[in-house]
């Protein structure tokens, strides 16, 4: 599982974890998915990674786990493949951006052109068992994903961190929002969106403000 993991990330990560961490994650993560269906495929498990070099990490967005139904998830937080129907949290995500930024570039589920342009779409469990929605999470997944965050809040600066309902809140409540910025808002999902907690929340405009003021190129979401 592991030899999909982009070289350049695991040397930025290589002093955040214990000696035995990484080859231990590998080791569950290899059992589970030899004994059960999981997703995503091995090869999208750090779809995130691939997409985003850590010095060019300009968003993060934290997502819970990956989609738990056969050929949704493809290793992006929140985003699913191309051929697949939008979930309603996606749903809720794209009518924001239109909402905020008029011209949207979503033409489909797969937010692999927000990755590319440093977004790092980031799941706290990185694999999911078919139809058990964070089943993984006690892999060691978690550990991992703090790390990442961790590294990123001190290593770098000027991050925006979109933070979307309670899990994200509590996920990022080390980030130094001295250093970064950091917005919080309810979860897109339509329970959360239609108790008025979505909707009208700037984060995609406010991101690129933010950005922008600080001499980086603005996301075209």
């Amino acid at each position: 599982m592991l030899n999909y993991f982009p070289i350049v990330w695991k040397n930025a990560l290589e002093n955040s974890f214990h000696s035995n961490f990484l080859s231990d994650l590998d080791r569950r993560v290899t059992e589970v998915y030899s004994s059960m269906n999981c997703y995503p495929e091995n090869s999208k498990i750090f779809s995130a990674f691939h997409h985003c070099h850590p010095n060019e990490v300009k968003v993060v967005i934290i997502g819970q786990d990956p989609y738990h139904q056969k050929g949704q998830a493809n290793g992006l937080a929140f985003s699913v493949s191309k051929e697949i129907s939008n979930p309603p949290s996606l749903q809720n995500i794209i009518k924001e951006v239109r909402s905020q930024c008029g011209l949207c570039k979503v033409e489909s589920g797969d937010l692999t052109h927000w990755a590319k342009q440093g977004v790092l779409l980031l799941n706290a469990s990185l694999s999911v068992e078919d139809s058990s929605p964070n089943s993984h999470r006690n892999l060691g997944w978690s550990e991992f994903t703090e790390q990442v965050i961790e590294y990123l809040s001190n290593s770098k600066k000027e991050i925006v961190f979109l933070l979307w309902g309670s899990f994200a809140h509590k996920k990022g409540k080390n980030i130094d929002a001295n250093t970064h910025l950091v917005l919080k808002t309810g979860h897109p999902s339509p329970l959360s969106a239609n108790r008025g907690f979505w909707f009208n929340n700037d984060h995609f405009k406010l991101t690129n403000d933010y950005l922008k003021e600080k001499g980086k190129t603005i996301i075209e979401w």
